[in-house]
């Protein structure tokens, strides 16, 4: 039995999160699957800036988790699993 590599679990778990999410925003509009873009987004609202004289460095992060977006994920990770 070969061994199964971590960052290409990682790699289908964020395309999925990705795919799904790009999914739940185009169904977004239609009224039999708009709740497939219901979810809560976290993070940074504003930028933080660190500004260092020479150097300006702005960090932010927001992530925004939705239905799709965790059925995208569930379908990569048993995606992962049948390889």
């Amino acid at each position: 039995m070969r061994s199964k590599n971590g960052w290409v679990l990682l790699v289908m778990v964020l395309s999925g999160i990705v795919l799904g999410g790009f999914l739940g925003m185009l169904t977004e509009q239609v009224s039999g699957l708009n709740w497939l873009n219901y979810g809560q987004a976290f993070g940074l609202e504003t930028p933080v800036v660190l500004d260092l004289g020479l150097l300006v460095l702005t960090f932010g992060l927001t992530i925004r988790i939705s239905i799709a977006s965790i059925i995208g994920m569930v379908i990569a990770i048993i995606i992962y699993r049948n390889l």
